[in-house]
């Protein structure tokens, strides 16, 4: 049997709550040994924040599975000892505290490539390891806020809206670090010498922003909020309330998908009004949106589900869940009794399934301690002296 994509790979994980711990799970999901590395207080607060299922939150477990757990003190010198025992074995090392704090424990990244030089360090934070805001604490609100994503979000005339999907820390804390130390993985396999990885979430935001900076470029400025092509400035790509209060989506950029939407709304009148903006686009917004008010989103997409042109039923995530192309995907799994996403990224030759549950804190301390030559009477001694 082929073996999985990542598998060889040891991961040190240091990370909490969101980005760090879901960039972790993916590279568990694709066959990377993961170990998880709590502190011995409250280790990573996502196990009890929300509602819980069981022992932890099930945000906790829906960004912690497939990993193994042990528990360090890092203050302490004995902490660290064994820390840079497991830094010797790994490939990756990834952490999500404020710059400078690995250093101040003594395990910057320079401390660890003297120890295993091939080794790669992901650091992952809100502004980056330098620049004036390295320092400053922030949320996902924050840094899309600075990145000039946060203004652009919302309708015409009203404020900006704060958007569900963490931006930030999803695309940057998440994908980002994943790309980056991937990248850097490469690298150490072919140099034999690892490298820092510097991930900022606003910056990844900032780098993404393609469509405003090219209207910066263009005209020296974004349009005004939900004014533009892609936030409701055109009738042919916008979102419309249906009978019941549900919605909409409607994407038909391309001409083509348009002049089918406006066929298949009984409108044909309204095709020229495909990229119009000011006040043509005004009206022909208003009239596609009285016909959407006319019946229920269920009887839409029974209109349109026939029809190829970009139209689309705005679903609560309760309903994506059920849904039967998402479901053929495979991309809803069962892990432990928790309902979770499976990998996005399908590979040929590749299951990632069975999946293992999220690690109770330290569950895996014994093993992983033994596999570095530490004898059981030595592993007791340290849990008593609160090393682990």
């Amino acid at each position: 049997m082929r073996p999985k994509p990542l598998d060889g790979l040891r991961v040190l994980d240091l990370t909490r709550l969101l980005p760090g711990p879901l960039a972790t799970q993916h590279l568990a999901d694709y066959g990377a040994e993961v170990i998880k590395i709590e502190d011995t207080g409250a280790g990573d607060y996502a196990r009890t924040m929300g509602a819980m299922h069981g022992d932890t939150s099930y945000f906790y477990q829906i960004v912690n599975r497939g990993k193994k757990s042990i528990r360090i003190d890092l203050k302490q010198a004995e902490g660290r000892e064994l820390f840079l025992k497991l830094v010797a074995t790994a490939d990756v090392v990834v952490e999500g505290f404020r710059p400078g704090v690995m250093d101040k424990l003594g395990l910057g990244y320079d401390t660890l490539a003297a120890t295993n030089p091939k080794v790669v360090f992901c650091s992952i934070s809100g502004y980056g390891q330098s620049g004036p805001y390295a320092l400053r604490a922030g949320h996902d609100i924050n840094y899309i806020g600075y990145a000039g994503v946060l203004e652009q979000i919302g309708a015409a005339g009203g404020a900006p809206v704060i958007p569900n999907l963490q931006i930030g820390d999803l695309l940057g804390g998440t994908l980002s670090a994943l790309f980056g130390l991937l990248v850097a993985v490469i690298d150490a396999r072919a140099s034999g010498r690892g490298r820092h990885v510097d991930v900022a979430m606003t910056d990844a935001a900032l780098a993404h922003a393609i469509f405003p900076l090219a209207e910066v470029l263009a005209n020296g400025g974004v349009r005004p909020r939900g004014e533009d092509l892609l936030s409701g400035g055109v009738p042919c790509y916008g979102v419309y309330e249906t009978a019941d209060g549900r919605h909409m989506a409607v994407g038909a950029l391309e001409e083509k998908f348009w002049f089918l939407v406006c066929d298949t709304l009984g409108r044909p009148d309204l095709k020229a009004a495909h990229l119009a903006g000011g006040e043509a686009g005004k009206c022909a917004r208003a009239d596609v949106a009285e016909i959407f008010r006319s019946r229920t989103q269920q009887q839409w997409i029974a209109v349109f589900d026939p029809v190829d042109c970009c139209v689309t039923p705005v679903l609560r995530l309760e309903e994506s869940l059920e849904n039967p192309h998402l479901t053929a995907r495979g991309m809803v799994t069962e892990v432990a009794g928790v309902r979770q996403f499976a990998p996005p990224v399908r590979l040929s030759d590749f299951d990632p399934a069975p999946f293992t549950p999220a690690p109770a804190a330290g569950a895996d301390s014994d093993r992983v301690l033994s596999e570095l030559g530490i004898n059981i009477s030595d592993i007791e001694s340290l849990r008593a002296a609160g090393v682990i």
